[in-house]
């Protein structure tokens, strides 16, 4: 079965698609899928997770450090390179099973003979610190090589520099590299070590280049190695050099298949928790594969400090800042995979609540207001002005750190998606409940109560649909402060009973209030839109419906300038009913069980055709709902535009002029959660695990494993018959229940086989 991403031919317009495309990474660091030889000019990037700095009055942004895989080749006086000589034939390839990246390329000589020259190259997923890479060369025809390689230290940034007083040295043979980020002092050490069995090596400290001479016999394949340690001041690491050269050492006396071989152990334990096998549909079964392959290279399992960027570790776009897309797109994948993982996700939003309640305090509200775009203190990254307008090139006002208030609510729903879904109560005494709290009493001091109506309203927001700004009472906002209010109220009532002593000393900060009385109060009186009584539809926010009615392609008729940004304050979209990504469908899926099928239905029908999918968040949310209604072929389309973003790399590169490329993590979780949530129909509330199929006509079956409660369960889901196998070692049984039939208990080390229709 292909697991092999593949592209046959050079193309130079294609060098940052591919970058993105080709990847690899440990969650430690993140390599893009470039080319030995090619330097920042082509966006060569060895991004760290969770290590930031500003250079400047600039954007803080990630650092990356720099590339000890970079080589060069000549070939009797010539560079040999894909951008300045011809080649036969050139093929870039990635093995998503083991996330071991591969190229081979046949340069044509001028006496006409030819030089073939290949690489492979992983991140390690048993030592996150190191990367190591295969070279071989072979030529038709006697002639001089020149092998160069060694560390680049003359790194790309968006907003750089970020590494100051780059020393460079070696021991004993070995290169190495170090620097200080410049704002927060924070050291960086990569060291290099190439094993070659021919030739004689020299070395230049001034260039970070070794250097090997030799005469390469026709038919004679030569084969080099090299090895490469990253570290960091945020590894907790007394000395980084000493570390890094370990590292090394301790890798080459292992050897490349050594290493190999237990990355791709590593990497078999990650696909047994989290493959989903789909029977009768090549395409999407490999497209669901590369989603969940660009979810593992960039799990942080190292630390519950570092969280997942909204363009993963693929370089500095977005200020490799972490969204609401964590929680909402990506943490249900972990859930079901992964449970350590998604602890980690979660711990993150508890050690950044400071951040959270300073911008709180900055716009005069109480408690956490969350970073829209946050990084490692969880002070807000966000500028007021994000976008530049491409006609007069004057910074446009943008309403994204200060009017999307949802993320607060966003931050909750996640907590509370994991505390229920694995019964790990320790996150809430581990500053989970105090998030929770925080968040809604900064949602009590938002809030503003109409004494005409006698109800609480969320006023001047910005939600999902960007396309429209400072908006009352915007459907999704809304139901999400309604969860974090009852949210607060059940975990108080676990804690008190549960954990006296600990509830009343964690409530000891909340004494001033307003605290639970307020929170129930705010939640008796708490208004959320609700369908029309005629044709059930939601109205998206306040005065939605008197916007100007225009079709989606006549609305692009109107563009002039193809990266002119359809928001803010007169953008093509802020007057019509066109929209970003639908705001209530997105709600409809968070909230499933609380709405008839008749009203997902209205509101699918109503709102799909004023959906722009601006955003690559937007298309797996149809998928999901038109499973959830039983009309699995409509959002089969929408499941394979997200599950492919980052393969064809056909998405939006542009907001204004400002660059947002890179790879999609929300994109792929939803691919997952399209997949298994949506067609497979897989709902676990906790307690029950619900089993409603709604599959494309396409596909025959769906096999995938899951960790529930701490258990692990195969589940294989035909169109007439699923099967659920229970691991001997789960401590407890779980009910399944199959299309709203009879409950089934699925005991430890049974096999259950249930009949639907």
């Amino acid at each position: 079965m292909n697991w092999t991403v593949e592209e046959s031919g050079f193309d130079l317009a294609r060098v940052t698609t591919n970058g993105n495309k080709f990847m690899i990474g440990n969650g430690y660091m993140g390599y893009r899928g470039t080319l030995e030889e090619f330097g920042k000019e082509q966006l060569v990037a060895v991004t760290l997770a969770g290590l930031y700095d500003k250079s400047g009055q600039q954007w803080r942004e990630p650092v990356n450090a720099p590339n000890g895989l970079f080589t060069t080749l000549l070939c009797d006086g010539e560079p040999l390179t894909v951008i300045e000589q011809e080649v036969i034939s050139h093929r870039q390839e990635l093995d998503i099973r083991s996330a071991l990246h591969r190229r081979e390329t046949v340069y044509k000589r001028p006496d006409g003979g030819t030089v073939t020259y290949t690489a492979e190259r992983f991140a390690s997923m048993d030592n996150l610190h190191l990367m190591v890479s295969k070279l071989t060369l072979c030529t038709t025809r006697d002639c001089t090589i020149v092998i160069q390689t060694g560390i680049d230290d003359d790194v790309w940034d968006i907003n750089g520099p970020h590494l100051n007083d780059l020393q460079k040295n070696s021991m004993d043979h070995i290169m190495i590299s170090t620097a200080i980020t410049g704002e927060l002092k924070v050291p960086v050490a990569v060291a290099e070590l190439a094993v070659f069995g021919f030739g004689e090596q020299s070395l230049d400290e001034s260039s970070l280049l070794r250097q090997l001479t030799f005469k390469a016999q026709a038919g004679v394949t030569y084969t080099w190695y090299k090895y490469v340690s990253v570290f960091s001041g945020l590894d907790g690491t007394e000395s980084l050099v000493n570390e890094a050269i370990t590292t090394v050492n301790a890798a080459v006396n292992l050897g490349y298949e050594v290493l190999l071989g237990t990355h791709q152990r590593k990497w078999e334990d990650k696909w047994s928790l989290s493959d989903v096998i789909i029977k009768g549909d090549q395409e999407a079964q490999f497209a669901l594969r590369y989603s969940i392959y660009q979810l593992l290279i960039i799990a942080p399992t190292h630390s519950e400090r570092v969280s997942i960027p909204a363009r993963g570790l693929s370089g500095q776009v977005y200020k490799g800042a972490v969204f609401w897309d964590t929680e909402m797109f990506m943490l249900p994948f972990f859930l079901h995979s992964d449970p350590v993982t998604a602890r980690n996700l979660m711990m993150y939003r508890v050690h950044t609540l400071e951040g959270a309640k300073r911008k709180a305090a900055e716009y005069g509200f109480l408690g956490a207001f969350y970073a829209w775009e946050s990084q490692d203190t969880g002070d807000d990254a966000c500028t007021l002005f994000n976008v530049n307008d491409v006609f007069t090139g004057r910074p446009m006002r943008t309403y994204f750190r200060d009017k999307q208030v949802h993320i607060s609510a966003d931050v909750v729903h996640g907590i509370w998606q994991y505390v229920q879904f694995t019964g790990d109560y320790s996150l809430l005494t581990d500053g989970g409940a105090e998030v929770i709290w925080e968040c809604a009493k900064f949602f009590y001091s938002y809030a503003y109560y109409n004494p005409v109506k006698a109800r609480y309203e969320i006023l001047d927001v910005t939600g999902p649909d960007e396309y429209h700004e400072r908006v009352n009472n915007n459907a999704f906002t809304n139901a999400l402060v309604k969860e974090t209010l009852e949210i607060a109220i059940q975990a108080a009532d676990y804690l008190r009973t549960n954990h006296p002593a600990a509830f009343e000393a964690m409530t000891d900060t909340f004494k001033e209030g307003p605290f639970l009385p307020e929170f129930q109060e705010m939640l008796e009186h708490f208004y959320v839109p609700q369908p029309n009584t005629e044709n059930l539809v939601i109205e998206q926010f306040d005065r939605y419906f008197t916007l100007e009615e225009v079709a989606l392609t006549d609305l692009k008729s109107r563009v002039l300038n193809k990266h002119e940004y359809w928001g803010g304050g007169n953008g093509l979209a802020t007057t019509t009913t066109i929209l970003k990504q639908a705001d209530v469908v997105l709600m409809l899926n968070l909230f499933k069980h609380s709405f008839s099928q008749e009203v997902k239905k209205a509101n699918w029908e109503f709102y799909e055709p004023r959906t722009e999918h601006g955003s690559s968040l937007s298309p797996c949310i149809y998928a999901l709902v038109a499973a959830d209604i039983g009309a699995p072929d409509w959002g089969y389309p929408y499941f394979m535009r997200t599950a492919t973003v980052d393969l064809t790399g056909e998405s939006k590169q542009y907001v204004g002029d400002l660059y947002i490329g890179g790879t999609h993590p929300a994109a792929n979780g939803g691919a997952w959660m399209a997949a298994v949530l949506g067609f497979a129909g897989l709902y676990f509330n906790g307690e029950d695990v619900h089993l409603n199929p709604s599959m494309p006509k396409q596909w025959e079956s769906v096999e995938l494993p899951v960790v529930l409660r701490g258990g692990n369960y195969r589940l294989h889901v035909g169109r007439e018959e699923i099967t659920i196998q229970a691991s001997a070692d789960n401590k407890s049984a779980l009910n399944f229940i199959v299309s709203g039939g009879q409950v089934e208990m699925c005991q430890p080390g049974v096999q259950l086989q249930i009949r639907y229709s």
